[in-house]
């Protein structure tokens, strides 16, 4: 049985797409017996220090200064960092890894890269795009300090797994020098049962972390001047939400916050298993699980066209320019307004998500790369 020690500073309930695709990894790893799986992660509150899932799937969540379940900062992942680092050290007291699997370059690159350093425990890396150097424009000040350790740590990594070919290009573009061969593309897996369509209603939904670079005020704008005869509701929560709320006021589309969710919850369940329209028209996304949630719950769906948003969807949704609030209102428009078209969408997104991502065919790939 192979042992691996995963990393990730993002895991279930914490954090946003990265942390469900790690649980639910880990899961199927573990499922076929032969993986014994050991997560050390944050802690948040009242969570579980310890939490045993399985004989052979165990999480180790350590001391941070984490102050929100959505969103973490930057000096909170070094507090991460540092009670991980005293953690794996007692794990490794009396477990000998055979692999470490992390999530995410930076930060939790930096603790792989001294386990290796330190015990000769050797690492694969799964990016998940904010940790990809000038990924993200909000943390474009902390970037270039980062450079030097960033390529440091790719280059001891034993493989780099991306979930998508946008972000490997992003990575090499970054890193032109960087050894392609050592980038393996495999899909982030999806549950395909988790989410089914239940009877539809009329109304518009979108989910994530409430940031400038997430689109939701081109959404608002689009459905403002008139009433579409559809409600919009938006789950998820951050720094853009009162801007978002004083935006929704002055819409004649009747728009509904509902805060972070939980996407085991209930509410988040019937929310979007019961959407017509799911809209996501992130700037960047690099393998978006949001999407493929939506797709399995059988809306109809309109992303941006560019990033890992319309290699996700591919030719099962609507794409629009990023910020482009006339394209994005006429797209809504002709889904709201021609029941066929959002229905044959819906089966279209339905199929791709099934005989693509599902965690069945997924895990076989990612095994073949440990």
């Amino acid at each position: 049985m192979k042992k691996v020690l995963v990393l990730n500073y993002e895991f279930p309930p914490l954090g946003g797409g990265a942390s469900p695709v790690s649980y639910e990894l880990a899961k199927k790893m573990f499922e076929t017996g032969d993986f014994d799986i050991d997560v050390v992660t944050m802690n948040h509150k009242s969570l579980l220090k310890y939490e045993e899932i399985n004989k052979n799937f165990r999480v180790h969540r350590v001391r941070s200064w984490r102050s929100k379940k959505e969103l973490c900062y930057p000096w909170e992942q070094v507090t991460y960092l540092i009670f991980g680092w005293f953690k794996c050290k007692e794990l490794l007291k009396t477990k000998r890894y055979d692999l470490c699997h992390c999530h995410f370059i930076i930060p939790t690159g930096v603790l792989a890269l001294k386990l290796k350093k330190k015990f000769g425990l050797p690492y694969i890396i799964t990016p998940h795009g904010s940790d990809v150097l000038n990924y993200n424009s909000r943390l474009k000040l902390i970037y270039p300090f980062l450079f030097g350790l960033w390529q440091n740590i790719l280059n001891n990594a034993q493989k780099i797994i991306s979930p998508s070919n946008f972000l490997k290009g992003e990575i090499l573009k970054v890193y032109p020098l960087f050894e392609e061969k050592k980038i393996v593309v495999v899909p982030n897996g999806f549950d395909t049962n988790k989410f089914q369509p239940q009877v539809k209603k009329k109304y518009i939904f979108s989910s994530g972390r409430l940031l400038l670079n997430k689109g939701f005020q081109y959404l608002i704008q689009a459905v403002a001047d008139e009433d579409i005869g559809y409600e919009v509701h938006l789950a998820g929560d951050g720094p853009m939400r009162k801007d978002l709320e004083r935006l929704a006021k002055k819409s004649k589309t009747r728009i509904f916050f509902h805060g972070w969710l939980d996407n085991n919850g209930l509410e988040y369940k019937n929310l979007l298993e019961q959407a017509e329209i799911f809209v996501l028209i992130s700037e960047k996304e690099n393998a978006s699980m949001v999407l493929r949630e939506a797709m399995s719950a059988g809306c109809a769906i309109i992303t941006s066209d560019t990033s890992g948003c319309a290699e996700t969807v591919a030719e099962a949704g609507i794409l629009v320019k990023f910020g482009d609030v006339q394209v994005l209102k006429s797209a809504l428009n002709l889904l709201v307004n021609d029941q066929n078209q959002l229905l044959s969408l819906a089966e279209k997104a339905l199929t791709r998500v099934k005989n693509t991502y599902d965690w069945q065919l997924i895990v076989k790939e990612y095994i073949k790369n440990l």
